[in-house]
């Protein structure tokens, strides 16, 4: 046990800096991709066809590909069209587009669970569409949805774990070649599943009690 203690010590500082990197994919990919939802969303409910097509082929396309392969498709196959992107742009990119797709399905939920009646107090009281929407509409979805947003923004951590196949240092790539060094891949990436779960399991908890508020707000 003392030895595992020994090693996690000297890997901890290492893996760390991964984290660090990590938590930055993270943050960034929600910061543009849970806005960018919330106008797809908005498109997608759009009595255009035309905006309410286009929002279907983003969405669909970013919720049917997983994140592996947008990861890839960004890294990988946007420079054949010269555009190149470092690795660390890349990551926020596709993890951006992902968090789109699947926002925009949360918070369209959100959107269509506001009661009916409020919509027409707003109507009745002179709102146009516009001012409804940002008004009376999109703060009471946004604050149900919440708690879905925070479910997946978990799930979005995690997904930054899959940036080791575009050379990101993040967490999981840092455990890869600490073990590559040492070949003590056992206590390494157990140390990284420990590190996931730290963040992990607060912000399941949080989430949680993120529901029971909101639906105790909402009774």
């Amino acid at each position: 046990m003392s030895e595992l203690v020994e090693e996690w010590t000297s890997f901890l500082p290492d893996l760390l800096q991964g984290l660090d990197i990590s938590v930055e994919v993270t943050l960034l990919s929600l910061a543009i991709g849970i806005p960018c939802g919330l106008v797809l969303a908005v498109l997608v409910s759009s009595s255009s066809r035309l905006a309410k097509g286009a929002g279907l082929l983003i969405v669909e396309f970013g919720r049917g590909a997983p994140a592996l392969v947008l990861l890839q498709l960004v890294y990988f196959g946007l420079p054949t069209t010269g555009l190149l992107l470092s690795s660390f742009v890349s990551a926020i990119a596709a993890l951006a587009w992902n968090t789109a797709a699947y926002t925009s399905e949360i918070i369209r939920a959100g959107l269509d669970a506001v009661p009916f009646g409020q919509r027409e107090a707003a109507t009745a009281i002179g709102l146009n569409p516009l001012d409804a929407l940002r008004f009376v509409l999109v703060p009471q979805g946004l604050r149900m949805a919440i708690p879905a947003l925070v479910g997946f923004s978990i799930q979005i951590f995690q997904a930054t774990s899959l940036c080791f196949t575009i050379a990101l240092p993040e967490l999981l790539s840092r455990s890869y070649g600490i073990g590559s060094q040492t070949f003590h891949y056992f206590s390494v990436l157990l140390l990284a599943g420990l590190i996931y779960a730290a963040i992990c399991i607060p912000a399941s908890i949080l989430m949680k009690r993120l529901e029971h508020a909101i639906g105790h707000y909402a009774t």
